[in-house]
This record gives C-alpha cells, sequence and structure tokens, in this order.
C-alpha cells in the first residue's frame, strides 16, 4: 500500500525543505536530461547512455572496461545495459571481447568509429551541460 505525502502537513520546516530540496534536483535532473537527449539525439544519434558508455570507454585505460563498470556508469539495469553495448555494438561503435586472463570476462571496446562519433558528440554534450547548468550560452 503507498502512502500518500501532505507536504502542507509535514512536521517543521526544515523537513519541508529539505523535500522541496529533493524536489528541485529532480526536477533539473529531468531539465538537463531532456535537453541532453534532445541535442544528441537530433546532432548525433546518439542517446545520452550511449554517449556516457562512448565516454567511459573513450577516457578508460586501452578504450575498454568490463560490462559492469559500464553498468554503474550509464545507471542502468544489468539486462538494459546489455542492450545498449548490443545497440553500440550493431552501430559498429564498440566491440565485446573475451578477457584473456579469465574467459568467463567480457570487456566492451571502443572502436575508431566509438571514438569518432563521441570526438563530434562531445562539444555538444558539454554545450548542453553549460547551458542548463550554468545558464551560459
Amino acid at each position: 500500500m503507498l502512502a500518500h505525502v501532505n507536504l502542507g502537513s509535514m512536521k517543521g520546516r526544515p523537513e519541508q525543505e529539505l523535500v522541496e530540496e529533493w524536489h528541485g534536483l529532480l526536477a533539473r535532473h529531468a531539465a538537463v536530461h531532456s535537453a541532453l537527449e534532445q541535442e544528441l539525439q537530433a546532432q548525433h544519434g546518439l542517446s545520452v547512455s550511449e554517449f556516457e558508455a562512448l565516454e567511459l570507454l573513450a577516457s578508460s585505460d586501452h578504450g575498454k572496461c568490463r560490462g559492469q563498470d559500464l553498468t554503474d556508469v550509464v545507471h542502468l539495469s544489468q539486462s538494459a545495459a546489455s542492450r545498449l553495448v548490443a545497440r553500440l555494438e550493431r552501430g559498429g561503435l564498440v566491440n565485446r571481447v573475451m578477457c584473456e586472463l579469465d574467459r568467463r570476462g567480457i570487456f566492451v571496446v571502443i572502436t575508431d568509429e566509438g571514438h569518432r562519433r563521441y570526438d563530434d558528440a562531445k562539444p555538444t554534450h558539454r554545450s548542453v551541460l553549460a547551458r542548463t547548468l550554468r545558464g551560459e550560452d
């Protein structure tokens, strides 16, 4: 059973301010994420999650990481992250390779095309962040 929260009846002003701060954070996140999604998709054909995955790979040692590391960075479930990697792989942006030391481990590796798409999208990403987070034009 879900409880209904009435902000007007909360006990104490500090608690109400805390919840209002939380709601403000959620609204800001939604606005920034939406702006990123729109611009990255329109200009580069990438979702925010795809861009974040490419950024992790582009900035990691040897352009690769374990699948679990990618899951943690893009804030997706393991199955959703697996589908993300499959899309990136179909697009030629990443490859999956077996770990040489532990044949059960799989690495996700950025391709040259993945680097190019990331490099092309990075200025758009940073511009949207500057505009939405800092009000810069």
